[in-house]
């Protein structure tokens, strides 16, 4: 099998339709019907949600849990409630990587941030999409075995796409990261 990666020369917002273009065409190729997406305040999934509405896909949008909402990372009722009047699902939670009671006790030094941080060797968009993905499994949207498209981003906006199929948290060695779409080259 050949594939093709597409690689940014800038991160962030800027790639958010090229992204979610990528993302389609693929789904189409594979049959996949999942889309996870990133989405702190709705714009990436109402995004998302124009760009897929041709489809035959369900997508998941995963925003940040209230712990954060002294940074700005929290969706409000008002766009939560404009992103689900256009279709997606949303979904918000804790981390699924970290960020969570083993940072809250031990800082910056746990598994779960050495697995962020090595993800975030590829990207931060990488970082982000294994982990919405397994908290949409974690919370029963995904189903297991199955393989679905996550996008996530750099700050705001989606820039890196993959293929994937994600496994529950606490199995997390059976995560496979099956196909790399995009991603920002310098991440």
């Amino acid at each position: 099998m050949e594939g093709s990666i597409t690689y940014f020369d800038k991160r962030g917002k800027n790639n958010t339709g090229k992204t979610l273009e990528i993302a389609k065409s693929r789904a189409r190729e594979l049959g996949i019907s999942d889309i996870v997406i990133a989405s702190t305040h709705g714009y990436s999934a109402l995004q998302a949600a124009k760009v897929f509405d041709d489809t035959d896909t369900h997508i998941t949008a995963v925003s940040i849990s209230p712990t954060f909402d002294d940074v700005g990372w929290k969706m409000t009722k008002e766009e939560r409630a404009g992103v689900e009047k256009a279709g997606v699902t949303v979904l918000t939670g804790l981390h699924a990587l970290a960020d969570g009671v083993a940072e809250g006790f031990f800082g910056e030094h746990t598994t779960g941030t050495i697995v962020c941080d090595t993800l975030r060797f590829f990207s931060q968009g990488v970082k982000v999409a294994v982990e919405i993905s397994i908290m949409a499994l974690e919370a029963g949207i995904l189903a297991p075995n199955v393989e679905i498209i996550s996008i996530g981003g750099t700050d705001e906006g989606v820039d890196t796409a993959i293929v994937a199929i994600p496994a529950f948290a606490r199995k997390v060695k059976e995560y496979r990261v099956l196909e790399l779409l995009c991603k920002p080259r310098m991440a």
